[in-house]
């Protein structure tokens, strides 16, 4: 039986534990037929020994997101290993410990902008890096992972207005890339136990909303759903969908008070 990713080839970021989204959806792509490789930042290392839990055996690439060298070598490296690009995973967030666990009015800017540049303009950085890797005239797909920017959430701090700033950013990379048949979409997941949750100060205040909102049973230690909805998105079951945010938290962004 086929898989909906059958030879696509799909690089995916921020794979940091075995935990997290990033790497299930690197797991689910090659159960579904694709090539992977992969890119890491600070520790490669780390990525490379949670990589061998992998179905298969996978490249690793240093990549610093905020490092115009990184970036401009990324294409050759990929190229030499994958030959080109029709999928690419943003899976890449990070806000100094001053930014985050209700500091919001204390933070200074120099945390708030490097919150912004390494969680969101990072989205159009990694973008416009792969982009020659996708075949012309058939574009690919590019899927980044957001926590619902709508609201203000405990603890959470600027790591908001961040995820805020990506949304927003999908949506006009979707603009202006979508002549070119690149598709530019979120998925919204609910809280997990992942290495990002964990930095954040009280992160189990702001993970308790679930338990009581909603409608769906939520299991933060299962990361799965939310890598379904990242590698149906990288397939071609979506074909015109592009600018889009796909919730994958259990209903809870639906509900009122």
């Amino acid at each position: 039986m086929s898989g909906i990713l059958d030879g696509k080839r799909i690089l995916v970021s921020g794979v940091l534990m075995e935990s997290s989204i990033a790497f299930h959806v690197a797991k689910l792509a090659q159960e579904q037929g694709a090539e992977v490789i992969l890119t890491a930042f600070p520790r490669p290392t780390l990525t490379e020994r949670i990589a061998k839990k992998l179905p298969k055996p996978v490249k690793v690439i240093e990549l610093d997101v905020t490092n115009d060298e990184h970036l401009a070598r990324l294409e050759g490296l990929v190229r030499a290993e994958l030959g080109g690009l029709d999928g690419v995973v943003h899976s890449i967030g990070f806000a100094p410990q001053d930014a985050l666990g209700g500091n919001f009015l204390n933070t200074p800017f120099e945390s708030v902008a490097t919150a912004m540049h390494v969680s969101a303009f990072s989205l159009k950085s990694l973008t416009m890096a792969c982009k020659p890797l996708f075949p012309e005239n058939e574009g690919g797909s590019v899927v980044g992972l957001t926590f619902d920017a709508q609201f203000a959430w405990p603890q959470y701090d600027w790591m908001g207005p961040a995820k805020a700033a990506l949304e927003a950013t999908s949506r006009y990379l979707a603009r202006d890339l979508g002549k070119e048949k690149i598709r530019c979409n979120l998925v919204s997941a609910g809280p997990l136990g992942s290495m990002a949750a964990k930095s954040i100060p009280g992160f189990s205040e702001l993970a308790d909303v679930w338990n009581h909102r909603s409608p769906m049973e939520w299991d933060m230690s299962d990361p799965e759903p939310a890598g379904k909805g990242v590698v149906a998105l990288l397939s071609d079951w979506f074909p015109k969908t592009t600018g889009e945010i796909i919730h994958v938290d259990g209903g809870l962004h639906a509900m009122g008070a």
